[in-house]
């Protein structure tokens, strides 16, 4: 397997997500395709990489697949207020030449339907279950409410922060709203970025992750607190709606705080026995089960489960 990233070219940061490499000289995407010679090809995001694969492949008539885990129009509305018709303009026009796209869940299927997009199947997610384990922890005073993501306008972080529930609010992360946010909030622990042990030692301390995104597709954040044993509280939203089982792994409410005090009663072995069912080596094998062969056009059967290239 050959896997054709931004770390291989020349790049630039993506405005406003700085840890986001852009290639700036997609163009040899060409000659490394022909060196490897693949027998299946899957294009994973819209970015240049992406669009210089699309064209390739489209103009050599060679099938594909695709996949769509992100927002973008939301996204860009919510930032520039882009419509987002033309959001998915775009997102109709890049996955149509492809075979089958994959998207995160059955939810976001149905929503990217009324956009008219087509050949959408389910792939899910998954979580590594040994990295993300429950800990030994301590006694807290209070409850520890945990953020954990992008510190964005698009996260609906500042329903998070404003919170009206008990507890010690924890925000994990970073992002162009952090400064501001931070000098608003000065009760709120602010702990910038982690990833790898202490990610997941952040999600065994705490009580309860809060999610309080209303426009992520799925939200991978909260499957890694389950398998640590930490609940969730969210929206009844596209993503939490397909991760959350009410009273087995989190809460769902229109009001945050009613989600928060209903998941602080649920046994936390009944949450990582609930992300023990969501393993990355079931996910990477129905993905693999799912490749098409490059040059066979035919489309995939739309029931056919099918899941995200691991990156």
């Amino acid at each position: 397997m050959d896997v054709i990233h931004p770390g291989r070219f020349r790049t630039v940061p993506l405005p406003g997500y700085p840890e986001i490499p852009l290639a700036i000289n997609p163009w040899r995407l060409t000659a490394l395709i022909e060196a490897f010679q693949p027998d299946t090809v899957h294009i994973a995001t819209e970015g240049p990489l992406g669009l210089m694969a699309r064209h390739y492949l489209k103009r050599r008539s060679l099938a594909f697949t695709s996949s769509l885990h992100t927002k973008f129009p939301e996204y860009l509305y919510a930032r520039y207020r882009l419509p987002l018709a033309w959001g998915y303009r775009f997102m109709r026009w890049f996955h149509r030449p492809a075979a089958a796209t994959l998207v995160t869940t059955e939810s976001h299927r149905q929503e990217l339907s009324t956009w008219d997009l087509e050949h959408l199947v389910v792939w899910g997610r998954g979580v590594d279950t040994c990295l993300f384990s429950p800990r030994p922890r301590i006694a807290n005073n209070q409850p520890v409410l945990l953020y954990v993501g992008r510190v964005a306008v698009e996260k609906n972080l500042e329903a998070f922060l404003t919170l009206k529930a008990r507890g010690q609010k924890v925000v994990v992360g970073d992002g162009p709203q952090r400064e501001a946010l931070q000098r608003q909030y000065p009760g709120v622990i602010w702990r910038g970025f982690r990833q790898g042990q202490e990610l997941a030692k952040a999600y065994a301390e705490a009580d309860v992750l809060v999610f309080p995104s209303l426009t992520d597709t799925f939200g991978l954040v909260m499957l890694e607190a389950m398998a640590c044993g930490t609940p969730v509280a969210a929206y009844p939203v596209t993503g939490p709606r397909d991760v959350i089982r009410e009273g087995v792994s989190g809460a769902l409410d229109e009001d945050l705080a009613r989600a928060v005090e209903r998941a602080l009663s649920i046994p936390r072995k009944r949450v990582r026995a609930f992300a023990e069912d969501h393993d990355w080596r079931a996910v990477s094998r129905r993905f693999r089960e799912a490749l098409i062969p490059l040059k066979v056009s035919k489309r995939i059967p739309t029931g056919m489960p099918l899941v995200r290239q691991a990156h």
